[in-house]
């Protein structure tokens, strides 16, 4: 849940409008746990904290003194190159992420959609050709922020440090089209640790963290 903070009124039409359309059954409402005003109305409307829930962790780093990305032999790390990559580019998704969601129809939509930039999609090749790991930076020029969303690495190729090679050569090129800071948000709790473990390795530092509410009915 989202409000803008000079229309603090809108909050409750959101949850009016809510507690109607779902009314009957559970609600679950996630928020920044920073965001104060909206969980005292949530708690206030009935909605209790979930404690021991997953939650994800917002973290940031300044895109100064970059480390350079280190890959094995016989791997390179590069941008995708257009329609020519979409099927490989498509495949190390399905691969990483052990899904077929994503298809060369969908992602070709992505890959023509605003503000995707291919020059921001990274991705690390063997020697065959196959795409191993994969980065994908959203870059908010406005802002001069890129998130980070998603990575992913096929398990094949996983424990070589390809997702950290892939993210930190994608942070480069986010820091070339005029970027000065990164963002992602990696689950924070104890049952998924090892993204944050990734982000944090490479100088990315936490700053917010989500929280769960429940209305029962």
């Amino acid at each position: 849940m989202q409000v803008d903070p000079d229309y603090p009124e809108l909050a409750h039409e959101v949850l009016d409008w809510f507690d109607e359309l779902a009314a009957g059954g559970p609600r679950e409402i996630t928020l920044l746990e920073a965001e104060t005003d909206l969980c005292g109305l949530l708690r206030r409307r009935g909605y209790e904290g979930q404690e021991g829930a997953s939650f994800f962790a917002y973290h940031s780093r300044p895109l100064a003194d970059l480390p350079e990305p280190e890959l094995p032999a016989g791997f390179v790390a590069r941008s995708v190159r257009g329609a020519e990559d979409l099927e490989r580019r498509v495949a190390v998704h399905q691969a990483a992420w052990n899904s077929v969601r994503v298809t060369t129809e969908s992602y070709q939509v992505v890959m023509s959609s605003w503000p995707y930039r291919p020059e921001l999609d990274w991705v690390v090749e063997d020697v065959e050709g196959r795409f191993a790991a994969n980065c994908l930076i959203w870059y908010d020029d406005r802002n001069g922020v890129g998130l980070i969303e998603p990575v992913g690495t096929d398990p094949q190729f996983r424990r070589r440090g390809l997702s950290r090679a892939v993210c930190l050569a994608a942070l480069h090129a986010l820091r070339d089209v005029g970027a000065s800071t990164a963002i992602v948000y990696p689950r924070g709790d104890a049952a998924y640790p090892i993204p944050q473990i990734l982000y944090q390795g490479m100088g990315f530092r936490p700053y917010a963290r989500t929280r769960t509410y429940l209305k029962e009915n």
